[in-house]
């Protein structure tokens, strides 16, 4: 017998065929959307690091997030990281801009200077729901309490007005 012979592969049935689509329909099922991906304009470059959150870096294991509700406008961490945060203008709250603007070191700078704790580091599956959440915060303007109830009333109705929105659309 030859050392170097390869049986050819046998030939795929209907029942092969749709066991491996299952299976690849059963993979992208259990998908996040928050996985490597490889592409883009990073597949050319010359200078990678692979740290690059497209390659599965270390950026994309962690992202910064801002309790806007807790935060009180110190402006230090817009100053410390400046590529990373900035001063939200309708209410003086601090947010994200690019979680990869500066190095982690310096974030983590910023995160210390923070004198009420707002800023942590969260893993990016968590990153994604809390950004969405945040879109229905009621932000309490300063001298004035926020009630739970308005929280949950206005959270509602910013889902009613999506879900009617979609509906319109189909």
């Amino acid at each position: 017998m030859d050392a170097f012979f390869v049986p050819s592969p046998e030939p795929k049935t209907e029942k092969s065929t749709a066991q491996e689509a299952e299976t690849v329909s059963a993979r992208e099922d259990s998908r996040t959307h928050l996985e490597p991906e490889l592409g883009g304009n990073l597949r050319d470059t010359a200078n990678r690091s692979g740290f690059e959150p497209e390659l599965g870096g270390i950026l994309r294991q962690k992202g910064v997030y801002v309790d806007e509700i807790i935060c009180i406008g110190c402006k230090h961490c817009a100053h410390v990281a400046r590529n990373t945060f900035y001063i939200e203008p309708d209410y003086g709250r601090s947010r994200v801009v690019r979680q990869d603007g500066d190095s982690e070191e310096l974030i983590q700078e910023a995160i210390d200077t923070c004198p009420v704790d707002c800023i942590h580091w969260v893993d990016y599956t968590e990153l994604k729901k809390l950004e969405h959440e945040r879109q229905y915060q009621v932000i309490p303007l300063p001298g004035y309490p926020v009630e739970e109830a308005v929280v949950a009333t206005h959270r509602r109705r910013r889902k009613q007005q999506m879900k009617s929105r979609k509906k319109a659309r189909y």
